[in-house]
């Protein structure tokens, strides 16, 4: 498709090895191990992870590391590379009612059972440039007490007893996997809640905040949100029961929202749902608001026109390793695309100047 230029392959390697030098920086100073990413720059290697559909801290700390810092370059990295991985089995579905929860809120109730555990937040931070951290001292402790807490009931529970909130329906035994099989509509929800874990966490932001600002009537509570770990187990075959294989950080988001009813429901609340491995609260939050946005047609509700009730305009642009991939292309040469579509606009403006030329001689 594309012309080649006589030298390239030379730029291309020289390129890279400019590419490894910047990445590098100030050989004076020392190199940044991917420890020190996984252990201090958690925040975005829970994004790695989360985008990149794979939880490996060390594999998202060395692709941010390869990046530069590149999250969105990170990302494709873990995505390639899970292609080459082999797929040896299945593991059942987590339990997040059974999460060790550091942090557990709830907008809907103050004095929710269990407590509030606001756990590590910027939310009351002041947001004030702390340079503090700019000069070496001792690492800071959290206050005797701290870390995980017992088994939470579920906010939504309680309303369910008066049944104020509308029961989930059940899923499918075994829900499509869209890392093996393309994207179809209309998507049901499971294969829609894959895609926006995986989305990209501005986009499902901006989805998700133009449902607060009137594009699409959703004006949700956060019913609960908990961020925690819980166990991953994985039948076995020849042993004939399931056994732990680990365990990984999650984030929980359910949202209440109105709901006024319907010719065969009562008014009642629904449910929005995040779900987001890591401490990914901001995307766990979008994810709900634009998961209950896209369920109008199942709650017999109007579709309004909003971006965030268009299920293929929202699902087709969420991933960012195919939005860069398109956007990105148009870097490479298009000589011969450009050739052709140089010599249309000259014999358009020919015709054109010959036409006022001729019009001028009358």
């Amino acid at each position: 498709m594309y012309v080649a230029v006589k030298g390239g392959e030379r730029a291309i390697d020289n390129a890279h090895a400019f590419l490894a030098e910047e990445r590098r920086g100030d050989p004076a100073i020392p190199d940044l191990s991917v420890a020190q990413i996984r252990a201090q720059m958690t925040l975005a290697v829970n994004r790695v992870m989360a985008e990149g559909s794979l939880y490996d801290p060390d594999l998202a700390a060395l692709a941010i590391k390869q990046a530069r810092g590149d999250l969105i370059e990170a990302i494709f990295l873990i995505r390639a590379y899970r292609t080459t991985l082999p797929r040896i089995g299945h593991s059942r579905p987590v339990d997040t009612g059974a999460m060790a929860c550091i942090r557990r809120i709830s907008a809907t109730f103050k004095d929710a059972p269990g407590g509030q555990i606001l756990g590590p937040t910027f939310d009351y931070t002041h947001r004030l440039l702390d340079f503090k951290l700019a000069a070496e001292g001792e690492a800071p402790q959290a206050p005797t007490g701290a870390g995980l807490a017992d088994k939470m009931p579920r906010i939504t529970d309680f309303l369910n007893r008066e049944g104020l909130i509308q029961d989930e329906p059940p899923g499918e035994d075994t829900p499509p996997d869209m890392t093996r099989a393309p994207m179809e509509y209309p998507a049901g929800r499971a294969l829609r809640l894959q895609a926006l874990t995986r989305g990209d966490e501005g986009f499902v932001l901006g989805m998700a905040y133009s449902t607060q600002r009137g594009y699409g009537r959703n004006h949700p509570f956060v019913g609960e949100l908990r961020i925690g770990t819980v166990t991953v187990e994985m039948d076995i075959p020849e042993l004939g029961f399931a056994i732990e294989i680990g365990e990984i950080t999650l984030t929980e988001c359910e949202t209440v929202n109105q709901f006024m009813g319907s010719k065969t429901e009562p008014p009642q609340f629904t449910r929005g749902y995040g779900l987001v491995f890591g401490q990914t609260e901001r995307k766990a939050i979008s994810m709900a608001l634009v998961d209950r946005a896209l369920r109008w047609k199942e709650l017999g509700e109007e579709n309004e026109g909003a971006p965030a009730q268009d299920e293929e305009f929202v699902l087709s642009h969420a991933d960012n390793i195919q939005a860069t991939g398109f956007l990105e292309h148009i870097k490479l040469p298009h000589y011969v695309d450009f050739q052709s579509e140089l010599e249309l606009i000259r014999k358009v403006r020919g015709a054109a100047q010959a036409a006022a030329r001729k019009e001028a001689a009358k």
